[in-house]
């Protein structure tokens, strides 16, 4: 599998029948982990959701595979420049659905710690990237590969490091990369909006 680019069509003959009031503009997609890193193997599931002012907004994106990265946050939430509107934002409408997997694969496959939405993996990620890999490599095993597939992803609670419930993402860091500020404990919350 190419790392996730086919969707286009899907996404826009979805589009098509959404426009036309058939369908709910809910895509599910995903991109496949680059080869010589933590998530080499691993099969991602992404939620979209496509405004009614897309191409003029960008599309909502989640991860719903469970991803020990640094940009990716318990909820699934990405920061990520291409998916917020400027001043603090890169999204323009010459941009596509392909272009933003594309930009998403590219931050999965080289995080960037100075930007995080998960202080704690950032930090990992910084300063002993061995460990970090090694646990990257873990949850992309038990989340992503293709024996997983096809289990739930996300539970009711956030899922953290260790398992426990995540507290590490502050409302400043939500806030910052374009993400709703509900308390990310609430992944029941956040999936329904």
């Amino acid at each position: 599998m190419e790392p996730g680019y086919d969707v286009q069509g899907v996404v826009e003959e979805k589009m098509a029948k959404a426009q036309e009031g058939h369908e709910r503009q809910e895509i599910e997609g995903g991109i496949v982990g680059q080869e010589n890193t933590p998530y080499a193997g691993g099969v991602f599931k992404l939620a979209l959701h496509i405004p009614d002012r897309y191409p003029f907004e960008p599309p909502q994106v989640k991860f719903k595979t469970p991803v020990y990265h640094p940009n990716i946050d318990s909820a699934g939430r990405i920061c990520l420049d291409i998916l917020k509107m400027p001043p603090k934002g890169a999204w323009k409408p010459s941009h596509n659905i392909s272009t933003l997997l594309k930009s998403i694969h590219l931050l999965l496959s080289d995080p960037n710690p100075d930007d995080p939405l998960m202080a704690d993996i950032s930090s990992e990620f910084k300063c002993n990237r061995p460990l970090f890999n090694e646990k990257a490599k873990q949850w992309t095993k038990k989340y992503a590969m293709e024996s997983q597939i096809l289990q739930p992803t996300y539970n009711e609670t956030a899922w953290s490091p260790e398992g426990q419930e995540s507290n590490t993402t502050t409302s400043k860091d939500r806030k910052r990369c374009g993400v709703n500020t509900e308390n990310p404990n609430d992944v029941k919350k956040s999936r329904e909006n």
